[in-house]
């Protein structure tokens, strides 16, 4: 079945990865960059945010992983979720829990980004730096 990915901000939480359990030792910035490695290869993220660890819940990070597609996320969950990724110890992995009742504007794309989705989805290179915006279009 395909996916209809639009060249909009992904706001669904189905698109959302939550990673805890991230160790304290590196940097937030070396945990994004890690991170960003190890899910990449599951599809195209839009963005990948690393947050301390509240005092009650420890030392450590968490991040907030998100990706345009729906089901490059789930594969992402299901295949990262317990395993030892970067660190010497496992991650926990969770989808997004968002209730869809929740509506959200749909925000559109800068420019680059709708070139790095059509680039990475399409396999094309070089596209025109001209975007004609159609709020009905979509991948």
């Amino acid at each position: 079945m395909a996916e209809v990915v639009p060249f909009a901000v992904p706001t669904e939480s189905d698109k959302t990865l939550l990673v805890w359990e991230l160790s304290c030792g590196p940097s937030a910035e070396d945990l994004q960059r890690s991170l960003f490695a190890a899910f990449s290869r599951f599809g195209l993220l839009y963005s990948v945010r690393v947050f301390p660890n509240a005092a009650v819940a420890g030392p450590g990070f968490y991040a907030i992983i998100k990706f345009y597609s729906a089901r490059d996320a789930r594969r992402a969950q299901a295949a990262c979720d317990r395993k030892l990724l970067f660190q010497e110890t496992p991650v926990k992995v969770r989808l997004g829990t968002r209730h869809k009742a929740v509506q959200h504007q749909a925000l559109a794309l800068n420019g680059s980004r709708c070139q790095e989705l059509a680039n990475y989805y399409l396999g094309f290179n070089g596209w025109s730096k001209r975007i004609i915006k159609d709020h009905c279009c979509s991948l």
